[in-house]
């Protein structure tokens, strides 16, 4: 069955349903962009560096939006423990209201926690203050994911205008506070609250669209596996002139070590990391450039389809280094030097056996005899949606009318590791992947943006799914 034979053999939506979410959406549309504003203004950096205190008042400000929606039975800020240990995660907003007469449940997910801002001279305007310039709202977590949060608000809102506060459909809302910081407690507040979270679909509004006009459902996403490599070759720092030429440095040996990690055209090297095969809508090279701002002259990576790099196969970046500084170089041999290793995982591959090949990989190709420590490892499997299922009809129906062109079934090169907790704890839920950014939204980098344009269509796609669910037996 095609996509668009899919969408095809749905009920149409009720053209004056679909009339009155969308006046309702563009209706509310001032205010839930003020209240993102308000949100945006909140640091909510879940780092350990960073004050716990303002992640605190992050998911205070959430809940208060929530309990305003007045549709919830329950709504409360909770934490979990981390692992094994008595540390508690961020915390977190939980909502839940029973389904009625039949009618499925759905659990709406976003993160109200956001990345650091990094230097706030590479910001044309301040990270934490909300700026429109254009069509685009800038700040940190205007788009990742403090719009998702706010996706559900307004599509409950809008579904509120035109079904009354007495609708069937059941819902879930679980608004988590340190998805940037690894959702280390995730799966201890999955299993503490995996009652109140069981729901027939689940939407987790943190991905992208083809481009501002274009839909997208997420139906792939890469595995992850980071970890701090360090490198060691002396005791101590010793005179570069003295011994430089005879002794090796952990710099050298570090620099030897990554270049094994891949080929010469930058494919991943590494035996045991394993790719997949797929078909991929056209990309070309020029658009690769524009949305990755590659510089003039230099060359894209790797061999095969651009999307298949990027969607199936794994990658392999150094995001870190820890070394003398520039301004603080002196003419000694380094004698250790770490670096943060972050790599992506094809989907359908244990992340657990990708770790296990790379460590390898490490172990056998450290030149000069230096020593290797890998610490700081987290893992995280990839997530491959089954598409034949009503859920996603729904979905791309739902998009189509919205948007008013069909959806396109996307891979995405990141990764949400947390999915695979959820695929485990709720084997019979439906997962939908679905966001509110665009290829020139930035997440995570300066200048991060959310376009107006799209936050509009992505709260009506959600508003539309959520009406259809609740005439849906």
């Amino acid at each position: 069955m095609t996509q668009e034979e899919g969408i095809h053999q749905q009920t149409p939506t009720r053209p004056e349903l679909l009339e009155g979410l969308r006046d309702a959406v563009f209706g509310g549309l001032p205010s839930t962009i003020a209240d993102l504003s308000r949100l945006v203004r909140i640091p909510s950096v879940s780092w350990a560096a960073f004050d716990p205190a303002r992640v605190a008042e992050s998911a205070d400000a959430v809940a208060g939006l929530v309990r305003g929606l007045d549709v919830f039975d329950s709504v409360e800020v909770r934490q979990a423990p981390i692992g094994d240990t008595e540390t508690l995660g961020q915390p977190a907003v939980l909502a839940t209201r029973a389904a009625k007469n039949g009618r499925p449940t759905i659990l709406l997910y976003a993160h109200h926690d956001v990345q650091p801002p990094g230097d706030e001279k590479d910001w044309e305007s301040s990270p934490f203050e909300p700026t429109v310039r254009g069509d685009r709202l800038f700040g940190r977590g205007a788009a990742d994911d403090k719009a998702g949060v706010m996706a559900h608000v307004a599509a409950i809102r809008a579904l509120v205008l035109t079904a009354g506060r007495d609708f069937d459909l059941g819902l879930a809302l679980f608004i988590e506070g340190e998805e940037e910081f690894g959702s280390r407690s995730f799966t201890n507040f999955l299993r503490t609250h995996q009652d109140q979270l069981r729901a027939d679909v689940i939407v987790v509004a943190d991905s992208d669209n083809w481009d501002i006009d274009t839909p997208a459902l997420t139906v792939g996403l890469r595995g992850n596996v980071t970890l701090r490599l360090t490198v060691s070759t002396l005791a101590h720092a010793s005179h570069s002139g003295m011994f430089g030429g005879a002794v090796p440095d952990a710099m050298l040996a570090m620099i030897r070590l990554l270049a094994t990690l891949h080929t010469e055209d930058g494919s991943v090297a590494v035996e045991g990391m394993l790719a997949r095969d797929g078909e991929y809508p056209d990309y070309t090279e020029s658009q690769l450039r524009h949305e990755s701002a590659l510089l003039d002259g230099v060359t894209p990576i790797g061999s095969g389809d651009i999307l298949g790099r990027i969607w199936s196969k794994p990658a392999i970046t150094v995001t870190g280094i820890d070394a003398p500084s520039v301004a603080n170089a002196s003419n000694t041999l380094a004698p250790t030097v770490s670096v943060k290793i972050s790599a992506r995982v094809a989907p359908g591959q244990d992340a657990l056996l990708a770790r296990a090949a790379l460590e390898k990989h490490l172990r056998d190709n450290a030149p000069f005899g230096a020593h290797v420590e890998i610490d700081d490892v987290d893992t995280g499997n990839g997530f491959l949606v089954d598409t034949t299922g009503w859920a996603v009809a729904e979905a791309e129906t739902a998009m189509a009318d919205a948007w008013g062109r069909p959806a396109v079934e996307m891979g995405v090169g990141g990764s949400i590791p947390f999915i695979a907790d959820l695929v485990e704890l709720f084997p019979e839920a439906q997962i939908l992947v679905t966001g509110v950014e665009d290829p020139d939204s930035r997440a995570h980098s300066p200048n991060e943006s959310l376009h107006l344009g799209v936050f509009q269509r992505a709260i009506l796609t959600e508003a539309v799914l959520l009406a259809r669910l609740n005439e849906r037996s």
